[in-house]
């Protein structure tokens, strides 16, 4: 993948409004592997505007050609997995083989299923006397992270696409490669000129442009809750509509009839996966008391086995921060059981996988968020203080629940302020909601739930 020295906009490769650059570097080797556009208030506003001209075509498409058309970008992305994997590898850290199966993988199935919905959705339904329809929001400003590249993209832009808006793009400047290269991938599915435009550049900068931009109906994004903060009372000061996917600290609450081997290890997979760089990632683990150093034990060794197989986190700035907090953890009295600040290598944004025991719900490594990875071992004596431990931080992205017998599980679960909750180990559903509670944002992902984000109603009675 060679980077574009331009913006794509308008079905085209532009010249930026300005000459400032954004260098990408491989985090594993800390080398320069490209330079993108550093883009401006000037780019985002050509970019609004093309989109905005598309607008009308596009809503009026029938869902069967817009259908047609994702089913097209959809394998293009096929096609193109090998490259999308070797371009987030190289920007973001991960290694191969996750980058194959779910950097790659994951986007394809949902883009997939978004074709499917587009085709199968009741855009228009009877009601009583009336009928009603359900419409494009119009032009979507959508500002994805860097820890799912791709797949924050396609969770955005392809409901968008499904329902008749236009987009506008705004990737992170830690990955902007694999954002180009589905803009190319959009260009060989020949979707309409203007319907998708993508502007690379600074968050505080190109983000807040577009944010801000009067002829943006509604702004979509994931990223930090803070910035999530800003956003919707940007949206909220012009009357526009949000989608915000925000922080999490989910709890993975394994109860005493658990098969306990099996819920800790998978839990520590769970972490580790993405070098702990995932929003729904279960960094507190809670265990009964009468289970816990056995469960300290088996987390130990689960992590003390990723050692060099997991990837570095994304940036010299993320490994710091999550160094931050290890020494936070140590320094509020956390028995660090494995891992620890120091670097395991000499080159690259490493952080070896840690993990503490004794650590009380109101630490520091409790209630914020890390990114990295980093396990936190939480003990309850009963359900109710389980369930109070679970709940007890600002957030409620997702979680998970392990029993012996499934109903036990379910019933835990439905107690948890959460958006999400995996039962003893629930497998990766592309059609069910994703989205949070409290401050892990407003507004779900994925799926039919994921379309409406993107639809407006309008009735007429008869």
């Amino acid at each position: 993948m060679k980077a574009h020295h331009g913006m794509y906009i308008g079905g085209e490769w532009r010249p930026a409004a300005g000459v400032d650059t954004i260098e990408v570097v491989n985090p594993v080797d800390e080398q320069v592997i490209g330079r993108v556009p550093a883009g401006t208030a000037a780019d985002v506003g050509h970019a609004v505007r093309a989109a905005r001209a598309a607008l009308p075509g596009w809503a009026a498409t029938p869902p069967t050609e817009r259908a047609a058309k994702l089913a097209a970008l959809r394998d293009v992305l096929v096609a193109r997995k090998d490259e999308i994997a070797e371009t987030v590898t190289a920007e973001l850290g991960s290694p191969l083989p996750f980058s194959q199966a779910v950097h790659a993988g994951v986007p394809i199935l949902v883009a997939g299923s978004y074709a499917e919905l587009a085709a199968t959705y009741a855009f228009e339904e009877k009601v009583g006397n009336s009928t009603v329809y359900h419409e494009p929001v119009g032009v979507v400003g959508a500002i994805t992270p860097w820890n799912y590249p791709l797949h924050q993209i396609v969770a955005k832009v392809a409901p968008a696409l499904a329902a008749g808006c236009t987009v506008v793009l705004k990737p992170a400047e830690d990955t902007p490669l694999t954002a180009q290269l589905f803009a190319e991938a959009v260009a060989e599915a020949d979707l309409p000129a203007g319907v998708f435009n993508l502007v690379t550049g600074l968050g505080p900068v190109a983000g807040q442009a577009l944010a801000e931009h009067p002829d943006v109906d509604l702004v979509s994004f994931t990223g930090s809750t803070a910035v999530g903060r800003r956003i919707g009372a940007t949206a909220g000061a012009a009357v526009k509509r949000v989608a915000l996917e925000l922080g999490g600290k989910s709890a993975n609450v394994i109860l005493p009839s658990a098969d306990l081997a099996k819920a800790v290890n998978v839990g520590v997979a769970n972490v580790m996966s993405n070098s702990g760089q995932t929003c729904s990632a279960w960094t507190r683990m809670l265990v009964h008391t009468s289970q816990y150093e056995e469960a300290v034990g088996l987390a130990a060794a689960a992590a003390t086995k990723y050692g060099d197989r997991i990837g570095p986190v994304v940036s010299a700035k993320q490994r710091s921060r999550v160094r931050s907090y290890i020494e936070k953890g140590i320094a509020e009295g956390a028995r660090l059981v494995v891992g620890g600040p120091e670097s395991p290598r000499e080159q690259g944004y490493f952080i070896s996988p840690t993990v503490f025991a004794d650590v009380t719900p109101d630490m520091t490594i409790a209630q914020e968020e890390i990114f990295g990875p980093v396990l936190s071992i939480i003990r309850y004596e009963d359900e109710e203080e389980a369930v109070r431990i679970a709940n007890g931080t600002v957030y409620g992205l997702a979680g998970a629940v392990w029993a012996a017998e499934e109903a036990e599980a379910v019933a835990f679960a439905r107690r948890l302020d959460t958006g999400q909750v995996d039962i003893n180990g629930g497998r990766f559903n592309p059609l069910a909601p994703f989205g949070g509670y409290k401050q892990s944002g407003v507004g779900r992902e994925l799926g039919s739930h994921g379309l409406t984000e993107y639809l407006q109603t309008k009735s007429l009675q008869f």
